[in-house]
Parts: structure tokens; sequence; C-alpha cells
């Protein structure tokens, strides 16, 4: 990910040196259990630890440059770093991978690692939630229009709009929950998983010390089903931030400006027109949500490897890995400072309300004159008649409200009296369920408001 778009902590999960000291923890620990079950000696597993240790905890670049040119000889990143690490170690080093595979070190540190970028990825969800929860309790009971295929539906309120996009990230964080909990399995059974050169209790010393759980069968490799689901949960979350940010960019269009991003002072919107203020923060997550969406489609076709393992799945993993979670990490970031600052104008939302003439209350007039005994098919002719003769004659002389051509039509006024004609045109009935609504996606205290 280019660093335009990458954020340092989950940068430094994916880091050379970050990569190199897990690599190190896995063999160190399966060294200690090995001893413990008498396979190795303890000296042995001590010299590991008390040599390779310190030496992997500062690792420099010229030690990266040193594993690097290993690698250009071995051609083999894992034996690479193995014999950087014995140059420490000394003669014990030949206890050091013991029975083991390269597959066990490189899918339980990737499992680490992705454990590591989740939490990250918690906790960026945690900032969307507070900005989505904060903002939807200011506006609880500010009426705006819904609408449906673009065009002006019923009245609603932008507090509920909020409290939909909590409500789906809150979804988001149970279903990343789940999705950490899946990837992060160990696997240390040796060559095609059969655990012929290393024992099981090697590999459950491992999983509990790197708070992991234990691959039931490993093939030599984690099965790729894990990482298909966990990138499909990331792909998931991103089509959640890009339906937000697709509400913010319609919103803030000049047609309809009932809410826009933050414009900090000194910006500048465009370099031809000194008048633009563009949404270019919502803009900028549709497009990282499209990359993170694409590392889906990769990740499953990673599932199906060769009998017990190939490498097919190694180049993509390592590009999507870290992509994925560093844009999603970003985007999550900046739909939170985004939210957070999101100007709201309810002035402007009253007045898109008001702009077709009240036809948007067309619904409760239909069922008002159903319950005062039309038929649901002629009192649908009569408020669509009367509707359309509204919608038709905006910004014209002619123009009336849809109230006022209600109160004109014979089959209208002979059945609803005024007080029931007002009622049903009334916006606050659109407001009656928003505390069940609100207990519903934020808890009982929904209600009262936190």
């Amino acid at each position: 990910m280019v660093p335009r778009y990458t954020r340092p902590a989950m940068a430094a999960i994916w880091a050379p040196e970050n990569r190199y000291r897990i690599w190190f923890e896995i063999e160190a620990l399966a060294a200690e259990a090995m001893a413990a079950i008498g396979d190795i000696p303890e000296d042995a597993a001590r010299a590991i630890r008390t040599r390779g240790g310190p030496r992997v905890a500062a690792i420099t670049a010229a030690d990266l440059d040193r594993i690097d040119a290993i690698e250009q000889e071995t051609r083999h990143d894992v034996i690479a770093f193995l014999t950087w690490l014995a140059e420490a170690v000394g003669p014990e080093a030949r206890f050091v991978h013991l029975g083991m595979t390269s597959s066990d070190v490189l899918d339980t540190c990737l499992a680490v690692q992705l454990a590591q970028a989740s939490d990250l990825l918690l906790a960026d969800l945690d900032l969307v939630l507070a900005a989505l929860k904060r903002r939807a309790f200011e506006h609880k009971t500010t009426l705006t229009i819904g609408r449906s295929h673009g065009i002006h539906a019923e009245p609603t309120s932008f507090g509920l709009k909020l409290a939909g996009h909590y409500a789906e990230f809150a979804r988001a964080r149970a279903r990343l929950v789940a999705a950490r909990a899946e990837i992060a399995t160990c696997a240390i059974s040796g060559a095609v998983g059969t655990y012929a050169h290393v024992d099981p209790r090697v590999e459950a010393h491992v999983a509990e010390k790197l708070g992991l759980a234990i691959e039931p069968v490993s093939t030599q490799i984690i099965p790729r089903d894990r990482h298909a689901a966990y990138f499909c949960t990331l792909a998931v979350i991103a089509s959640g931030i890009e339906r937000l940010a697709t509400e913010v960019r319609h919103l803030q269009r000049s047609e309809v400006r009932e809410a826009e991003e933050f414009f900090h002072p000194g910006q500048k919107g465009s370099s031809a027109m000194p008048h633009k203020r563009n949404p270019v923060l919502s803009e900028n997550l549709t497009g990282l949500a499209r990359l993170v969406r694409g590392y889906a489609m990769p990740a499953l076709e990673n599932v199906a490897l060769w009998h017990e393992r190939d490498i097919s799945h190694s180049s993509v993993e390592r590009v999507i890995a870290p992509d994925a979670t560093i844009a999603l990490d970003f985007a999550l970031s900046r739909l939170a400072g985004m939210m957070e600052k999101l100007v709201i104008h309810p002035a402007r939302m009253q007045a898109n309300l008001d702009s077709l003439g009240g036809v948007v209350h067309s619904g409760e007039v239909l069922l008002a004159l159903a319950r005062a005994g039309l038929s649901r098919e002629a009192a649908y002719a009569v408020v669509q008649r009367n509707a359309m003769a509204t919608w038709e004659a905006l910004g014209t002389k002619a123009a009336k409200s849809f109230r006022d051509h209600l109160a004109a039509d014979p089959e209208v006024a002979g059945r609803v009296p005024a007080a029931v004609l007002d009622a049903a045109m009334d916006p606050g009935l659109h407001l009656r369920t928003l505390d069940t609504v609100f207990a519903r996606v934020f808890g009982p205290d929904g209600a009262k408001g936190d």
C-alpha cells in the first residue's frame, strides 16, 4: 500500500522486523516445548532464547540486508532467516526448526499478524461507532426527507439514518470478532501435517503462548477457507463504508445541500473553480472500499490448492494481507473523522422536505381516505390525482399545495374533516417510533438518549 494511505501502527505489523520477531518467537517456543518433553537438550532451548532473542529484538537495517542477501543465494526466505539466526545462536542452532517445515512458521506468523491487524481494525470500528452514535442522538428528531430510487418518499429523521449505519457497523464489528477468532490458528505439524517429526504437544504449547487456536487438520498448511472468510469480512466492512460515503456524497450535492464534509480553513476545492467544496473524503473512501473488496476474490481463489499444499497462495497473501488491512485501517479512521465533523444543515433538510408542496404525505392521506370508507384503489386514484396536480404545477403561477388541492377535491372534502387531513400531513407522525428503534439499536438507554 502506498504511504499516502498507510498509518504507522498498521504498517509496523507488516514490517519485516515484526515478521522476523514473530518467526523467532515461534521457533523459540517450539524449542522450549521440545526441551520440556525431552526431544532436545534444555540448555539448547535456553541458548536459542538468550542468544537469538536479543539479536532479533535489536534487528537493524543491516540485518535485514544480510537476510535478503542470504535469500538471494538460498532462494528461500525461512532458510535465509534461520541461517542469519544461527550466526547468533551458535552450535545450538542445529536444534532450531527441528522437525518443522516452513509453513509451520509462515502460516502461524500470518495468523499472529492478522490477529494484530484485527485488533487495530476493531479499535477503528469503535471510533466509527462512537461518532455515529453521537451524531445519531444529536439529530434524533431532525426531520429530513427519506428517498427511494433517489426520489422524495416520506419524512424520516437524520438520526434514524445514522442509527441504521451504526447498526450495520455494529454487525461488521461482530463479524470481525468472529473472523479474528477463525483466522487466529496455529499449525506446527511438520511435512504434510502428519506430526511425524514434531510432537503435537509442541504445537499446543506454541498456540497457547501466542494466543492461537490449534488447526485440527493442517495438511502442512492452514486451510485457506479461513483466510477467505477473513478477507470477505473485510470486504463487507468496506461495503458498509462505501454505503455511508455514498450517502454523504449525495447529501452534499448542490441540489441537496443537506450535509457536507467539514471544509478546513485554507482548504481548496478546485484548481479552476474557487467556489467548489467537493466531497473528497467520501469519494476517497469509495475508492478505498473498491480496493478492499477486490482483495476478497484472490483470497477465495486461494482455497483450492493442490493436495496437501502448494504455494500459489503465497504471492497473493504477501500482497493482499498488508494491503487490505492497511487500506481498511486508513478508511475506517478517515470515516470516523469525517462523521465526527460532518456539517449538517437542518434548515436545508426542512426546505427540501417542503419543496414538493406536501406530496410526501400522500401515504398517510391514502390511509385517511381508506379509513373514511373509500376502497384502497379509489383512494389511491384520488390521492395520486391531487399529488400529480401539485407536482406538475410546482414553480408556476398556478402552483398550489397538496393540502389545498385535497381540500378542493369533493371526494376528499366530503369524507375527511380538515383536522384529519392536517393530522395526516403532520411530519411528526414519522418520529413516533424513534424511541423503539433507538432502543433496539443502542440498547434500553437508546430511548432516553444514552
